[in-house]
């Protein structure tokens, strides 16, 4: 069976300032509002579909995008220009340092509805 994750819902403050922020941060468009969604559609044709919801009943939650190295340099500038705070680690022990987990490259950092966004280069423990 060939089974894909085809979409998911990211609950967010407001829908289309998040989506706009990862979607610059990624190089990507935010696409137009569908209902109450705007999405952001990645290369593997997995799409983040952001919806507004109220600030209280948002469940923070990861979400890591693996990147080749050339785009994780483009996208850390961006990071870097707009002064995202951001660490090399989940529990916020290495501020403004990257990792070099599994020979490549990683930075953390969190969305404007406090989701924690990961980059990553090279997948973790080798998985492909």
């Amino acid at each position: 069976m060939s089974v894909e994750l085809n979409h998911t819902i990211v609950h967010s403050r407001d829908n289309r300032e998040s989506a706009e922020f990862l979607a610059d941060i990624l190089g990507l468009t935010a696409g137009t509002e569908w209902g109450p969604f705007i999405p952001v559609v990645l290369a593997n044709g997995v799409t983040l579909d952001f919806a507004t919801v109220p600030a209280g009943s948002i469940t923070v939650q990861h979400y890591a995008f693996l990147i080749p190295e050339a785009e994780f340099d483009t996208a850390f500038g961006r990071i870097q220009e707009l002064s995202i705070p951001y660490w090399a680690d989940p529990h916020r022990k290495h501020p403004g340092e990257i990792n070099h987990n599994d020979g490549g490259r990683g930075v953390y950092f969190p969305d404007p509805s406090g989701h924690g966004m990961e980059l990553i280069t090279r997948p973790y423990g080798g998985w492909s």
